[in-house]
């Protein structure tokens, strides 16, 4: 591609054992920016994951700690673009996804936001999701799998993302929408994997929500919070 944007931009991937698809994703990511900074902070991976995000070009840091807040944070912290996106290594960014980011932050009083998100596969379950987190989005709330993106300038101002063992995405989007400002882009959809859902029954899926968000509110620790996501992830797998 040949566009010339009106803003540079800092694409952050965490990655865990992405060996099987973090070259496709950052040689999309390049496709669609040359320009883009593509930075991949990895934890402590088993696979040749970072030997293959640095041959596809991108920068690649080493987490200190395990969990994907922390590496988001590591990743913040060392990004030079004017636009932070927050990208998770199985989603995939659509063929305008730049040009639409830099239309919506044309206008000054945008600080950033989030995509419209598409599941793949044909289940039933992966059709029930795409609707259920456009509803989620119209009420202004959303996670990382819709690739949060905003000015470095008020990721800064609002302390960054927090480096939690869960929820990390979901509490820097609250922060945003404190701020004011937000936008979905919409025309312009991510397709993010469902791998997370496979072998776990969708009612179990949506009780362990509803359980992390109330237990989020009602402010009880980010690690708990961790211990809880992992337990209940580790007994739904088991069945």
């Amino acid at each position: 591609m040949t566009e010339r944007f009106n803003h540079t931009y800092s694409v952050i991937i965490p990655t865990l054992n992405e060996a099987h698809q973090i070259g496709d994703r950052v040689a999309h990511v390049r496709h669609l920016n040359k320009e883009a900074e593509i930075i991949v902070v990895d934890s402590a991976s088993t696979d040749n994951t970072v030997e293959l995000a640095k041959a596809a070009g991108a920068s690649v840091y080493l987490s200190p700690e395990p969990g994907r807040g922390q590496q988001l944070k590591v990743g913040g912290e060392r990004a030079n673009g004017d636009i932070l996106i927050f990208l998770h290594a199985d989603t995939r960014l659509p063929e305008n996804a730049f040009l639409a980011m830099d239309k919506e932050l044309s206008d000054s009083a945008i600080i950033g936001g989030n995509f419209r998100v598409l599941f793949d596969g044909e289940s039933d379950f992966a059709t029930w999701l795409n609707d259920f987190y456009a509803w989620f989005r119209s009420k202004g709330l959303y996670y990382g799998d819709s690739v949060i993106f905003l000015r470095r300038t008020v990721y800064q101002d609002l302390g960054g993302i927090m480096p939690y063992t869960v929820m990390e995405d979901f509490d820097l989007s609250r922060k945003m929408e404190r701020r004011g400002g937000t936008i979905c882009i919409e025309e312009e959809p991510v397709l993010t994997s469902s791998r997370r859902f496979k072998n776990r029954h969708p009612v179990a899926i949506f009780t362990g929500w509803c359980v992390l968000h109330a237990l989020y509110y009602i402010g009880l620790s980010t690690r708990a919070l961790g211990w809880v996501y992992d337990t209940k992830r580790r007994r739904t797998s088991a069945r």
